[in-house]
This record gives C-alpha cells, sequence and structure tokens, in this order.
C-alpha cells in the first residue's frame, strides 16, 4: 500500500464501498424483480381478459380464463412487493473493530 493512504483513508473507503453494496442488493432484491413482472404481466393479462370476446370464453368452458389468470397474477405481484415493503433485505454486519488484529 502506498504511503499517501492513512488507516482512516481505508476504513473511509471499505465503508463507502459497503454502503454502496447493500444499495446495490437492495436494488436488485429478487422481489423485487419476480413482483415488478408479475404486476406488468398480470395487467397486461387482465386487460386482455375484459377484451374477450364469447368465442374466447367459449373455448375455456365459459370460464374467463385471462381475467382470473390476471387477477391472480396482480395479486401473486403485489403480494410480493408488499413484502419486500414489510421485510426489506437486512445490511450486512459491520466488523468488529480489533476482530483480524493479533
Amino acid at each position: 500500500m502506498s504511503d499517501s493512504y492513512s488507516d482512516k483513508n481505508v476504513q473511509d473507503e471499505v465503508s463507502e464501498l459497503e454502503t454502496k453494496s447493500v444499495t446495490a442488493a437492495r436494488l436488485f432484491d429478487i422481489r423485487r424483480i419476480i413482483g415488478g413482472l408479475f404486476v406488468i404481466y398480470g395487467v397486461i393479462v387482465t386487460i386482455a381478459g375484459f377484451a374477450a370476446s364469447d368465442d374466447d370464453i367459449d373455448k375455456a368452458q365459459g370460464v374467463n380464463i385471462n381475467l382470473w389468470t390476471g387477477i391472480g397474477m396482480l395479486v401473486l405481484g403485489l403480494f410480493f412487493l408488499v413484502w419486500l415493503k414489510l421485510r426489506p433485505t437486512a445490511p450486512p454486519t459491520p466488523p468488529v473493530e480489533g476482530a483480524g488484529k493479533e
């Protein structure tokens, strides 16, 4: 390591990288991705269910399958997003001072 870095500079840089890592972990949480995709596709399929013709409904034995599937996808997507909001990703625990020194 060069002489221009002090222990304080290194600690500041490490804590900054840890903060960026926590932010990235929260941004790319799988619940956000799954929830967002299910909500988007749920809206599309629900709209297709509202626009279904009588022939389409007759093919599905009288059930508007697009409407029910779209609503189910919306509910599942919203569940994931609410779960993310109520139980966010916990930040990693900071290292214990003096644990690596002997």
